[in-house]
């Protein structure tokens, strides 16, 4: 939009096998951490910490102890190829990029190194993650919804679709602004499509600490629908998971620290509930030394600020895709700043076969 080019490929990042595997190990080494913390929140009804609505608490634990099927997260990660990948935060619930990072990026390879490779098998494993909703579809299809206005959000949810309906699921979409609520259908009511038919399961592309606040949020507990991304997921897409991972886990190589309270010393000071880089601010001690633009407020968290690599004046974050409990594939964007923001170009890259 209005001229930025959000797909760069005047340049590409090249990685090791050795590399490449470091990236995935730290994935797969911070997702079962992330269950266990999920977990420890449940168990200890931390969820206040998250600034979730007690109303929705018990809703949300629930959903975990039932373990409500996941299908995917993207792990952002701080990585210089000389010192172990850190996470800087985990997008658990809306991540963005899946198109650039699945498709996009993989064609570029095969056009420009089909000899080369690429940690990429994120288009078959989203495959593989719905087919194992396949058997429990139903009559009804799989709603996929979001802000229909929003050509990202669109494009991601259209991409989605189609990986649910090459595992044979029957799809689909429906704006958010759409989705309706019909209190004559059954005991508490049903969410329906603008057919008025009943939605039975579905996919939003739409943060659940919105959705909480919508005219209808309070509806959610008490109609069936089954929802993708699941309630839990809200734990991990909150940064305030930052700090309980670090209580939990202070020797993972991976982790950085990270308090409720200031920081001294350098740190970057993160919303809770944030996106795409917005409102975050650097600062040492009490000093902001920087602060990125953005809608979102506190309460906040504090990081441990670790310095990004530089290549040609641009800082690169990794996001490290996880479908269901396999690391497939990444993304890279960067950006002059040392903070990633939404219109921060998505770069390509390969490794070196053996």
């Amino acid at each position: 939009p209005d001229g930025c080019e959000l797909w760069n490929e005047a340049a590409y990042y090249q990685f090791t096998r050795d590399e490449i595997e470091q990236i995935a190990v730290a994935t797969e080494t911070l997702h079962p951490l992330c269950l266990k913390a999920v977990e420890h929140v449940v168990k200890n009804d931390l969820f206040p910490l998250f600034n979730i609505d007690a109303r929705f608490a018990p809703w949300i634990a629930e959903s975990w102890k039932r373990r409500e099927r996941t299908i995917y997260g993207r792990f952002d990660l701080a990585y210089d190829g000389k010192s172990p990948p850190k996470l800087l935060e985990y997008n658990a619930d809306t991540p963005t990029t899946l198109l650039e990072a699945a498709v996009v990026q993989w064609y570029w390879m095969k056009d420009r190194f089909p000899e080369l490779d690429q940690f990429n098998s994120i288009h078959e494993q989203l495959i593989a993650q719905w087919k194992l909703l396949v058997p429990s579809q139903g009559k009804r299809p799989l709603t996929f919804t979001g802000m229909g206005g929003v050509a990202e959000d669109f494009m991601t949810l259209t991409y989605l679709r189609d990986t649910a309906q090459q595992a044979g699921l029957v799809t689909q979409f429906l704006p958010i602004e759409e989705l309706g609520f019909n209190q004559d259908r059954g005991a508490g009511g049903r969410f329906v499509d603008d057919q008025e038919q009943p939605i039975s399961r579905c996919f939003k592309l739409y943060p659940w600490e919105w959705l909480f606040k919508e005219e209808f949020g309070a509806r959610l507990l008490t109609t069936p629908t089954v929802w993708i991304e699941p309630p839990w997921k809200i734990i991990l897409s909150s940064k305030a998971i930052l700090p309980i991972l670090w209580e939990l886990f202070p020797d993972c190589p991976h982790l950085l620290p990270a308090t409720f309270d200031p920081m001294e010393g350098a740190c970057v000071r993160k919303p809770i509930y944030s996106r795409e880089g917005a409102n975050l601010a650097l600062m040492t001690g009490s000093t902001v030394e920087f602060e990125s633009d953005g809608p979102y407020e506190g309460p906040y968290v504090y990081q441990k600020r670790v310095e990004l690599p530089e290549f040609d004046g641009q800082h690169p974050v990794i996001g490290s895709w996880i479908a269901g409990d396999v690391a497939c594939g990444m993304g890279i964007r960067e950006d002059p700043s040392p903070i990633t923001n939404n219109l921060s170009p998505f770069v390509p890259h390969v490794f070196l076969p053996p």
